[in-house]
Parts: structure tokens; C-alpha cells; sequence
């Protein structure tokens, strides 16, 4: 199938909301396009180049991902200038078999919808068990200290929730506390669900992510992200050793 393509240096991970502001002409039309047939864009993660570059018949060169996702637009809203708001949804994975840099003013792709297999059942089912708890602790953890600068969790994602439709859950731990924030997210049980969720929500190298992104099964992405999780939550403890008391010490003084 053919699907016009949104190069960016970003990646978009199924159950995942993007909001993009679309300024560049290629896009506007692009966008349009896509609203006028109710049909998704493809968003891929450029290897090399910028997405805001001429084309690569014009001198520049654009290396793009060979695995993507199709992003769904749910929301759209035009300026006067002819500038987009969107918010777009990715709703599964494809592979790039060959690209248009031609027929079109943006990339279009010759793409394969890429299926998400489970993998070993009983693995995964024990994988989900365990991220799930991991993931949890991270999203605490993540939350600002008294005294830090940093940004709360605020993510948008939109889950497949068992005998409901699709809905759109927010995770905003902000001023939480550990109990509130575990609660503001829906945390999925389905081992590809919530190996996307976690793609989309960890921070990590985009190369990395990506990686995540074409893993063969829910069961190798959910291994990876549990060894990534496993080192983040380290790295996390270790922001807040320069503020633990010395219990050795106390200890002497107090015998």
C-alpha cells in the first residue's frame, strides 16, 4: 500500500498520542490530503537530514527508519495562515519496502503493515507482570523532588481497554502522590499493548527506542524494556544518594 510519510526525529510508538504543529507547505498539503480521505500518514525516524531540508532531488539527503507507524489524526486544527495543530495517534506498524521522493511534494512510501506477534506466551505473560511493576516504580521516581526543576510526567496515550472501546487515558502524576500517580494510568495487561505504551513512554536514545519499536515480538521488546527499566531506575536511586543520610554513621554515634 502507498502512505504518505512524515519524516521525523522523533518515534511514534501504536496506542501513542503526537502532537505535531505542521508549518512546512509539503506538509500542509499532505495533511489536508490525509483529512479530505480520512486516511493516516506514515511516521517514520529520520536517520539522517531534517524534516524541514529540500528534498533529497533538490541536493539534500534524507535517511529515514525502514519500520514506522501510522499515525491516525483525531484532532486538527487550521490557522488562518493555512498552519496545522494536530494530534495524531499511531495505530500500528509498518515496513518501508520502497520510497517516492517523486510523484508527490512529500515522501510517499510503499509500505507493509507490520503485525506484532506475542511471542512465547507464558514468558511474556511473566514479562508483563514484572515491567508493569517496574514501569510503575520509574513513573514515581520520575516525579520531581522538592527543590528539582524537572518536568512531571505528562503523556497521552490511547490503550485497548477489554470490552470498551478505545479511549484516551492521561498519565499526569503532577503533585501526586506514589498511590495517585499508579492510578492515573491505566496500565495494559495485553503484553504488545503495554510493550508500545512503555516504548512510546521511557526515556531513552532514539536509536534505542526505535530498536524497541521493530523488535520481532512482544516478548523481546518487553525483555528489552525490562533491562532498560531495571537501569533507569538505578540511575534514578542514584540522583537521590547525595541526599540519603549516612545510617552508618548515625548509627556509631547512637552505640
Amino acid at each position: 500500500m502507498r502512505l504518505p510519510l512524515f519524516p521525523l526525529h522523533a518515534v511514534l510508538a501504536p496506542g501513542i498520542a503526537l502532537p505535531l504543529h505542521v508549518f512546512e507547505q509539503r506538509y500542509r498539503v499532505m495533511v489536508q490530503r490525509c483529512l479530505d480521505a480520512s486516511a493516516p500518514f506514515g511516521v517514520v525516524l529520520i536517520r539522517e537530514g531534517s524534516e524541514v531540508a529540500p528534498r533529497s532531488g533538490d541536493g539534500a539527503d534524507l535517511a529515514i527508519a525502514g519500520v514506522g507507524t501510522f499515525a491516525e489524526i483525531r484532532e486538527a486544527s487550521k490557522y488562518a495562515d493555512g498552519r496545522w495543530d494536530l494530534t495524531a495517534v499511531g495505530t500500528g506498524r509498518f515496513a518501508v519496502l520502497e520510497v517516492d521522493a517523486d510523484s508527490e511534494p512529500y515522501l510517499v512510501g510503499e509500505v507493509e503493515p507490520l503485525p506484532d506477534g506475542v511471542g512465547d506466551p507464558v514468558a511474556a505473560a511473566q514479562l508483563v507482570e514484572r515491567v508493569g511493576a517496574r514501569f510503575i516504580e520509574y513513573l514515581r521516581e520520575l516525579q520531581p523532588r522538592e527543590g528539582e526543576l524537572a518536568l512531571p510526567v505528562d503523556v497521552q496515550v490511547e490503550v485497548e481497554v477489554a470490552d470498551e472501546p478505545v479511549e484516551d487515558v492521561a498519565a499526569d502524576a503532577r503533585g501526586s502522590s506514589p498511590g495517585e500517580s499508579s492510578q492515573s494510568l491505566r496500565v495494559p495487561e495485553d503484553p504488545s499493548a503495554l510493550s508500545f505504551l512503555l516504548t512510546g513512554i521511557v526515556q531513552c536514545e532514539l536509536d534505542r527506542k526505535q530498536g524497541l519499536l521493530e523488535a520481532a515480538s512482544a516478548e523481546d521488546r518487553l525483555r528489552e524494556l525490562d533491562e532498560l527499566l531495571r537501569r533507569e531506575l538505578d540511575l534514578l536511586g542514584q540522583r537521590l544518594g547525595m541526599y540519603l543520610p549516612d545510617r552508618r554513621g548515625l548509627e556509631d554515634r547512637l552505640n
